[in-house]
């Protein structure tokens, strides 16, 4: 079943994997960790999922895109991911763009940009730059609205409890 409203560059299946993303962003966001979350598809099937733990794991490179890669090539038993699409609320910075590209995935699709440290177009763009070996395929906006809503409303609420700590 298709909605009508539904672009046509977008499957159902895509809105479900993106959905899936979503609610790892959730899972992230209630850990008091930034909303981000991904999944790693391969053939259909998620085999990689990832919400962002840097805090919680005292891990800088612990971002939902770098946990969902990892799982997917365990999964796979394989560090090359190059039938693989990853869906990720949230427009990857530099580092998880590098894993992807040294990865193979084969498409990237984001919700929301990231105008501060966007690595998919919005700040710079490794995906396009032809003198690197693998190129992504990129395409972004899938559910951007309700990804951007989800990551307005958490920092939001961090800068509400900030205020009242400093008794404002």
């Amino acid at each position: 079943m298709t909605d009508p409203a539904m672009p046509p560059e977008w499957r159902e299946e895509e809105y479900r994997f993106m959905r899936v993303a979503l609610q790892l962003a959730a899972r992230a966001a209630s850990r008091g960790e930034v909303p981000v979350g991904a999944v790693v598809v391969h053939q259909g099937l998620i085999v990689g999922r990832g919400c962002n733990a840097p805090i919680a794991r005292h891990d800088p490179s612990a971002h939902a895109e770098m946990l969902a890669l990892r799982q997917a090539a365990r999964r796979l038993g394989n560090y090359r991911l190059p039938e693989c699409a990853l869906y990720v609320t949230l427009e990857p910075c530099i580092m998880c763009a590098g894993a992807m590209m040294h990865a193979r995935v084969a498409r990237l699709v984001y919700a929301t940009r990231d105008p501060k440290t966007g690595a998919a177009g919005s700040v710079i763009d490794p995906f396009a730059d032809r003198r690197l070996n693998h190129h992504t395929a990129v395409v972004g906006g899938l559910l951007a609205d309700e990804a951007a809503a989800q990551l307005s409303g958490f920092f939001a609420e961090r800068r509400r409890q900030q205020k009242q700590q400093k008794g404002g």
